[in-house]
């Protein structure tokens, strides 16, 4: 039988506990990628003590956690405060406590993840876009009451473009309207819209533009909320009105704009006043100026059927001279009041009739215009119901011209 001591067991490398806890330590401490390291996981638990708070990140997928901590003197400086539940994005220091054998993450940065990551970097931009004034009430510019030429920029391929057309030409038929097209979702959207809008900007044409997409998704939308596109909008010489489909918060682009709609269809209504309405609006003053007119009339007739029975009873003479002083001041009145409501409907009546004359096709072929007419009669609006050798009817502003297609080009 052979007999062992202790003393002949034990090998010469062994480590007591708190030398391998020392050289763990060393290991974690002086490691240069764990003295300044970003995590990413979600808040578990959290508890607040007086100094500081504790938690457990933890990842979703593997169930890995760490525990952290964030000392009071730190907590100020977080952008994000640790949620349980909340997803995080946490920068540290690792740190191993011997008297526990455990080590934690020594947070002293916290930032929230995913769309809470999203909605920081909005509300930051904001709130830096409203520190400069680009938000303010006093830089929106007024619409014009009736603009000849409306700039639109959105897809080509949008059905929000067919919208704004519709209602455009529904609301102020003979309206000349300008696409500037431009990619309203992606990453190139930003640039794309930013330059579209200058583009309108250096033609000068258009009196208004409308900037417009459909509805869709936050992340579809975010092009919307991008510095390009906020600081072409402020930096544009005409008025903008945005007209972006969404029920979410305003986009930054729908603050900085002059006007902001929740559709395109909104935004085009918005953009140029209903004729039909005007035209209602300038019947009914006319209606009301001859009901005036008419009450006038009728008061003075009243007035002078008292005058007359008060005659009667006054001596001739007294009678006409009252009567007289009465009547004069009673015609002075009367025409005064006439003649200003005519002045007014006669104002009104001009505006419209200039409006209505810009609808005028005569005017139109004055321009250089020209209407073309086929064989049968009806107006050529496409080169696809055209053939070579059809003889077409040119209406001039003066006269007209017979020509013949020798040639279609696409």
């Amino acid at each position: 039988m052979t007999l062992y001591s202790s003393q002949s067991v034990i090998p010469d490398a062994a480590l007591s506990v708190a030398g391998l806890t020392e050289y763990i330590q060393a290991l974690l401490e002086q490691d240069q990628q764990l003295q300044r390291v970003w995590v990413v996981g979600e808040v578990t638990s959290a508890h607040t003590h007086r100094s500081g708070i504790f938690f457990t990140l933890q990842d979703p997928e593997t169930n890995a956690a760490i525990q952290c901590v964030v000392w009071t003197s730190q907590l100020s400086r977080l952008m994000q405060q640790p949620v349980q539940g909340e997803q995080l994005i946490v920068m540290g220091s690792l740190r191993l406590y011997p008297q526990r054998g455990q080590y934690q993450l020594s947070v002293w940065q916290a930032l929230p993840a995913g769309e809470g990551l999203q909605h920081l970097r909005y509300q930051q931009l904001r709130n830096r876009l409203e520190a400069e004034g680009l938000f303010d009430s006093e830089n929106k510019r007024s619409l014009p009451l009736h603009p000849q030429i409306i700039g639109v920029v959105t897809s080509p391929a949008a059905a929000a473009w067919g919208d704004i057309q519709r209602t455009l030409q529904s609301r102020y038929p003979g309206l000349k309207v300008l696409l500037s097209p431009a990619q309203v979702q992606g990453e190139l959207a930003p640039t794309s819209i930013a330059t579209a809008i200058k583009r309108l900007a250096q033609d000068g044409r258009a009196e208004v533009v409308i900037l417009a997409r459909g509805g869709g998704a936050s992340e579809d939308l975010a092009c919307f909320n991008d510095e390009r596109v906020v600081r072409a909008i402020a930096g544009c010489g005409i008025p903008v009105i945005t007209g972006i489909g969404h029920q979410r918060d305003e986009s930054l682009a729908d603050l900085v704009a002059d006007r902001a709609a929740h559709t395109p269809t909104a935004a085009a209504e918005q953009a140029v006043p209903e004729l039909a309405q005007l035209h209602r609006e300038h019947q009914q003053r006319v209606a009301d100026l001859n009901a005036a007119v008419e009450e006038q009339l009728e008061s003075a007739q009243e007035r002078l059927q008292r005058n007359y029975t008060r005659l009667q009873r006054l001596p001739i003479n007294r009678q006409l001279q009252q009567e007289q002083s009465a009547i004069a001041i009673q015609r002075q009145r009367l025409i005064q009041g006439v003649t200003q409501r005519l002045k007014q409907a006669t104002q009104h009546h001009q505006f419209l009739k200039e409006q209505l004359a810009t609808l005028d096709p005569e005017r139109i072929l004055q321009r250089g215009y020209a209407v073309v007419r086929q064989e049968n009669g009806a107006i050529a609006r496409s080169t696809e119901n055209l053939t070579p050798g059809e003889e077409l009817q040119l209406q001039l502003a003066q006269g007209q011209v017979q020509v013949k297609v020798t040639k279609i080009l696409s």
